[in-house]
């Protein structure tokens, strides 16, 4: 009985922990705003005014005069060696993950990996390199799989657009099967075990 209550326990306090320590973080990290100086600081001022600064860099970047001085100020970042490299990068990744447009990372897809026979999760990431297309000689695309169950690390691949096998699942609940380390695995995706194992052999009569 004791057991049960034990692991009753672990089931609700295990992922209600997890959520609480990462809105903690996130909310910890928001509310140490640097555009305050320490005097001034209590807890909930640097959200609100990260919210009214991303707000009012929106409204600004909306208006012409406001893109004509972000658009001047990116070619100043472009000039200066490694602010370049940086700034060019994370506008990059900023633009795959919030454009509408965009089709990274909003597919779920299977590729064999990491050898024939074992299957891996994974993410369409976005276009392959160029390169990498000219010298296999085939249409590739860039997939990215993400390790368990710290989705934020993992391994960008270059893959054969035709090795790469797309799946009936949203990013959501491809992401909440990684993180879960497959307990959570979607209904319409999932099997029994009896459907995967083989069936056990007849023992024959004595």
């Amino acid at each position: 009985m004791i057991r049960r209550w034990v692991f009753a326990g672990l089931m609700v306090w295990i992922p209600l922990g997890a959520t609480l320590l990462v809105i903690r973080f996130t909310l910890d990290l928001l509310d140490s705003s640097y555009l305050l100086p320490p005097s001034w600081r209590f807890p909930g001022l640097g959200v609100l005014l990260t919210v009214v600064v991303v707000l009012g860099t929106g409204a600004l970047a909306a208006n012409y005069l406001g893109a004509q001085f972000l658009n001047w100020l990116e070619s100043l970042f472009n000039h200066i060696p490694l602010v370049r490299s940086l700034y060019g990068g994370t506008k990059k990744l900023a633009e795959t993950l919030f454009s509408e447009n965009s089709n990274s990372f909003r597919k779920v897809v299977m590729i064999e990996w990491p050898r024939p026979g074992q299957w891996s999760v994974g993410f369409q990431a976005g276009e392959a390199l160029r390169e990498a297309a000219e010298r296999s000689g085939r249409e590739m695309t860039a997939v990215f799989v993400p390790t368990t169950p710290n989705p934020t690390s993992g391994f960008l691949m270059q893959v054969p657009r035709d090795e790469v096998v797309p799946l009936d699942l949203s990013v959501e609940e491809g992401m909440r099967y990684i993180i879960s380390l497959g307990v959570s695995a979607p209904v319409r995706g999932a099997r029994t075990a009896a459907a995967v194992l083989p069936p056990t052999p007849a023992t024959p009569a004595a």
